[in-house]
């Protein structure tokens, strides 16, 4: 993703090791599916309804953290190391 590419590597940061495969299957096509970036994340933001076929665990998981509770600082995309990490 590039339009969104901060949310979504801060939120694979943080969700990934811990989704079952599963989950990881329907975020792997809700971040390749779409054509258009901008409706993931108008979609994760609530500014547009979701469409039925992406309507699921992940996307509830993702619009939550779009909601940022915690008020954390994410102005730059997570480093890649995070993926050669062990699970915690």
């Amino acid at each position: 993703l590039i339009i969104i590419h901060p949310l979504s590597s801060l939120f694979a940061k943080e969700n990934l090791n811990r989704m079952s495969e599963q989950q990881l299957n329907l975020y792997d096509r809700l971040i390749n599916e779409p054509s258009n970036d901008w409706d993931i994340y108008y979609w994760a933001t609530e500014a547009k309804p979701t469409p039925a076929e992406f309507e699921n665990d992940v996307m509830a998981m993702l619009r939550e953290f779009a909601k940022n509770k915690k008020r954390e600082q994410r102005l730059r995309q997570p480093d890649l190391e995070y993926l050669f990490e062990p699970p915690r």
